[in-house]
């Protein structure tokens, strides 16, 4: 005879259910799924064999987390070698609702293990009556304890995600685009607008930037002088061109324009101006995320096009997970499927085309360094997904190997082997780690010592008086411990020079008492004589 016990994972703890008249259930599935709704019944098919509560909100938690990774929590194991038969473990068939943490039982503890059809009828059951199986549990506190778990697991959750720095690269990169295209945009938009007033400024200042702080600075053109030559200077950073402007305003074509429009020309060009700052400080900022966050990546192909790689694959784990083929055409999944609908030759690089290794190379050996360097950008992204403390030594190095194919497809000198320079560049690595680990050591001593001055220096005042008593009890404690030391000696001596008199002044004594006698028989003699 089969016996089949069912385990349930509630919020409140784990629950093993014994499944009765197992054979007969299965085949009358049907009949059993109507059951089900109904208590009585439902209490006939199953009974409680045993049930673990979670002793806090922390360990559901930690429990919750294994389940959901698949892994067998140490609880877990306890509890089933605990109420499972011992003797018929070979008879005995266990039912779980997830076939992930099922395979790992099966290897952890050598059951047999069963999942969907009847288990899955079952232990849907068992969640509809779970509060009226297990005695002493009430349908409200069974709702409170599902409710808090699911809280603290989706912060758990959240909070790991929100802490992954590459969230903010893929947010970086993305805005970045986007402020590239609508400054584009909004440029062409202020020559076109401005150029109405002054048309021969478009063909000396190219820049779009450029002439867009050119608009903002002239005005009217009718106001420019030599005295407003070296200001033109200072923005187009070429006298030639300055002269160039201040000779084409004085024979322009151009129509007149009235003040209300050249305000709003100003103040469209200086959104224009602000925008293009703002993207300059943005790029800063994706520069120096990239380098905490994948700094070989960074040092082999760049900030911007690693950032791409990052933001396409979705995070930094998932480009490590990637193969270097995937690497080499990611971005170019339209041509690619295009390729093998059409059966012809597929893309040779997408995204790592904008490195600059693949515009240096002949057009012979295109496909050959592209196909090297998503090797290397593979290496780099997964020494930064997996490295505890982040350093450039080894995309340097990766860069410097691309380098030298480069120059080995153009003038055929032999590179070194990849042994060799991994090998240099793990001592250097370790030795770059171990400076970053003093630095941050020294560094969370610093804060350490800030927090407590802070602590001090901003409690409350009930606070600061106990320390201002214990301080002045301290002090006053150690004030009759110098005093006690220094009368020490001085009440030793005066002891002892009270001992010397009194052992003189009782010698005196002795001295006198003896000679006392002599003196009255001197005196007897004389009287007679």
């Amino acid at each position: 005879m089969v016996l089949l016990h069912v385990l349930f994972e509630h919020a409140a703890g784990y629950a093993l259910f014994v499944v009765k008249e197992v054979e007969e259930i299965g085949m009358l599935l049907p009949r059993v799924e109507d059951c089900i709704l109904n208590m009585g019944k439902f209490h006939g098919m199953v009974s409680l064999a045993a049930f673990f509560p979670f002793k806090s909100a922390q360990a559901a938690l930690e429990n919750i987390n294994a389940i959901s990774e698949g892994v067998v929590h140490a609880d877990l194991k306890l509890f089933l070698e605990t109420n499972l038969p011992i003797g018929d473990k070979k008879k005995a068939m266990l039912g779980v609702g997830d076939a992930k943490i099922g395979g790992a039982l099966q290897e952890e503890l050598g059951l047999s293990i069963q999942t969907g059809g009847v288990v899955s009828e079952m232990l849907r059951g068992v969640r509809l009556h779970f509060h009226s199986l297990v005695k002493g549990l009430t349908a409200q506190a069974a709702s409170k304890a599902q409710l808090g778990l699911g809280h603290s697991y989706s912060r758990a959750k959240v909070k790991f995600n929100v802490n992954r720095s590459d969230n903010m690269i893929i947010q970086s990169i993305a805005l970045l685009d986007q402020l590239d295209k609508d400054i584009n945009t909004f440029s062409m938009r202020v020559r076109e607008w401005y150029g109405y007033h002054f048309p021969e400024l478009i063909k000396i200042v190219t820049d779009n930037s450029t002439y867009c702080k050119m608009a903002q600075l002239i005005g009217n053109r009718k106001e420019l002088s030599e005295e407003s030559l070296e200001s033109l200077e200072e923005v187009v950073m070429d006298s030639a061109k300055a002269q160039a402007v201040l000779e084409a305003s004085r024979s322009s074509m151009g129509m007149d324009i009235s003040p209300i429009d050249l305000i709003n020309i100003e103040r469209f060009s200086n959104r224009v101006v602000s925008l293009a700052a703002y993207r300059l400080e943005l790029q800063e900022y994706l520069r120096s995320k990239m380098s905490q966050v994948a700094p070989n990546l960074a040092a082999l192909i760049g900030d911007v096009v690693g950032a791409r790689l990052i933001s396409h694959a979705g995070s930094l784990t998932n480009l490590a997970k990637y193969p270097a083929s995937t690497v080499q055409i990611l971005g170019a999944e339209k041509a690619l499927f295009r390729a093998l609908k059409t059966r012809g030759n597929t893309p040779k690089y997408g995204l790592i085309f904008h490195s600059t290794f693949i515009g240096r190379a002949a057009a012979k050996n295109k496909g050959r360094i592209s196909r090297y360097l998503a090797n290397k950008c593979t290496i780099a992204s997964r020494i930064d997904a997996f490295s505890e403390v982040p350093t450039c030594v080894f995309g340097d190095k990766l860069r410097d190997q691309v380098e030298e194919r480069l120059s080995f497809y153009e003038t055929g000198e032999a590179p070194r082997k990849n042994l060799d320079v991994m090998k240099e560049a793990v001592i250097q690595a370790g030795e770059v780690a171990a400076e970053i680990k003093i630095k941050l050591e020294k560094k969370e001593k610093k804060r350490r010592k800030r927090e407590k001055l802070a602590a001090l220096s901003t409690g409350d005042e009930e606070g600061e008086c106990d320390v201002a008593v214990v301080k002045k009890k301290r002090k006053h404690a150690a004030e009759e411990a110098v005093q006690m030391k220094e009368e020490a000696p001085a009440t030793e001596n005066g002891d002892r020079i009270a001992k010397k008199k009194k052992k003189r002044k009782s010698e005196a004594i002795e001295v006198v008492a003896e000679e006392a006698p002599q003196t009255e028989k001197k005196k007897k003699k004389k009287n007679v004589e």
